[in-house]
């Protein structure tokens, strides 16, 4: 595979950032058309790279793509399974080059999506290439690459389920994770889930002068940032009635696996700029980003926010809010729980509403399977040392949905780093990790 990369590095690079030129953000209704022309370039490029067949599938909201090749029914059919919507590119001042315009500087592909998800999506792609052109396909390889991951997916169950015969699969491999680092490989053997709401908070019926008002009638903003600081105790225990109760306590033996990942403070404070790490207490770093759950105020306005002053006592006050599941934990069960708890501590001097959004749950699947020990061996070979298994912090929350409609595990072999920055300004992806990643899931192959 190596010979193969070097041969066609400059086919891919251009292949690559004609995907990243498209922005393809699905939070947006105004890039609709964008996210059709995605979906198109991505089937082409799976029959240019040998499928036997591809599709754009239509659904209630974007179109998925499907793709598969079939060498032998009898043999083990693997799902590929990755994303071609990307974040929304705000702040634009902060980026240093136009986010669909990818660029290379210091040995990494500049541009919104370059990681997340269509870097690692289009590994998958060029790996598939490589195998049927030199022949060593032994699998049946499916693919779907979805629209509505940054939003969800919404759609894609529902999908999935009216076309699971379709989609039969022994695994589902997928790369949109990171590794701990380029020097310490690692394997994603979870993710956590999401449950993610919205509140208001109501007071006067009009904005208000706060000269006039001030000090008589309770300010909504005032008010949320009370109820919003009574959710987390001094222990950062989460004080929502019946939160924890599913929430699956590790054995020491467990706890010490997860020790073995490296992991200097010092650094990764000052990667953050930050003086002091802040969390449930009785937890590390690492525990708290992966096996422990989380709430956290994504978002939080009202009032006057314009150049100036504006003496205003607000009307209504909003935030967003979302909390990071472990699994076994039900993510409906927690926003309705989230819901009756955050009701019943509104004070009767406002109106509260509680508006649900997107969520899932985690999944977590043995590191002893077949799928797992083939991806362990074939990291291993690539870059020199045995993978850690962890966790991921973040959610992918349709995979849990298709591990069920499926009944397949899903497998997480993503080859990102925290320096790409993902979601942010400037995201990127390492040359190498593109293709030392192409290399890997060739090898997996291989080995499965």
């Amino acid at each position: 595979m190596k010979q193969y990369i070097e041969n066609n590095k400059e086919r891919f690079l251009e292949e690559l950032f004609g995907l990243l030129s498209i922005p393809s953000v699905s939070s947006m209704a105004e890039h609709k058309q964008d996210m059709v022309r995605c979906a198109d370039a991505l089937k082409k490029l799976l029959l240019e790279a040998g499928a036997d067949k591809a599709e754009v599938c239509p659904t209630k909201g974007n179109p998925v793509v499907f793709g598969q090749k079939i060498v032998d029914p009898s043999k083990k059919t693997v799902l590929v399974y990755g994303h071609y919507d990307v974040q929304p590119v705000d702040p634009l001042s902060l980026w240093k080059s136009d986010p669909f315009k990818p660029e290379i500087r210091d040995g990494a592909i500049y541009a919104r999506g370059a990681n997340d998800d269509k870097g690692q999506t289009f590994m998958h792609i060029k790996a598939f290439e490589y195998l049927v052109c030199s022949g060593k396909l032994n699998h049946n390889i499916k693919f779907i690459f979805e629209g509505e991951e940054e939003i969800g997916s919404p759609s894609l169950a529902a999908w999935a389920e009216e076309n699971k015969e379709l989609l039969k699969c022994d695994i589902i491999l997928v790369s949109d994770t990171t590794m701990i680092s380029d020097k310490v490989p690692s394997i994603n053997c979870g993710m956590r889930g999401l449950s993610y709401v919205e509140v208001k908070v109501t007071g006067p019926n009009k904005d208000l002068h706060s000269g006039h008002y001030g000090g008589a009638v309770a300010n909504p903003i005032n008010v949320l940032c009370s109820m919003i600081a009574s959710l987390m105790d001094e222990n950062g225990h989460i004080t929502i009635d019946g939160f924890y109760d599913d929430v699956v306590e590790l054995n020491a033996e467990e706890r010490a696996m997860f020790a073995r990942a490296p992991f200097d403070m010092d650094e990764y404070k000052e990667f953050l700029d930050i003086k002091e790490v802040k969390g449930e207490k009785g937890f590390t770093t690492i525990e708290r980003t992966a096996i422990r759950p989380s709430l956290d105020v994504n978002g939080i306005w009202g009032g006057y926010t314009g150049e100036g002053a504006k003496t205003v006592l607000p009307s209504v006050a909003h935030a967003k809010i979302s909390m990071r599941l472990v699994p076994n934990q039900n993510s409906k069960k927690i926003t309705e729980l989230f819901t009756k708890h955050f009701l019943s501590i509104a004070p009767d001097y406002v109106k509260v509403e509680v508006t649900p959004h997107h969520g899932g749950n985690g999944f977590l699947i043995p590191v002893s399977s077949p799928a797992y020990k083939a991806a362990e061996r074939a990291v291993e070979e690539v870059y020199g040392i045995k993978p850690v298994p962890s966790r991921g912090g973040g959610s992918i929350p349709i995979l849990a949905d298709m591990q069920q409609i499926l009944n397949a595990d899903p497998l997480l072999i993503g080859f990102g780093l925290e320096r790409d920055t993902i979601h942010s300004p400037n995201e990127s992806y390492l040359l190498s990790q593109l293709f030392g990643g192409m290399e890997s899931i060739v090898l997996f192959y291989q080995y499965y």
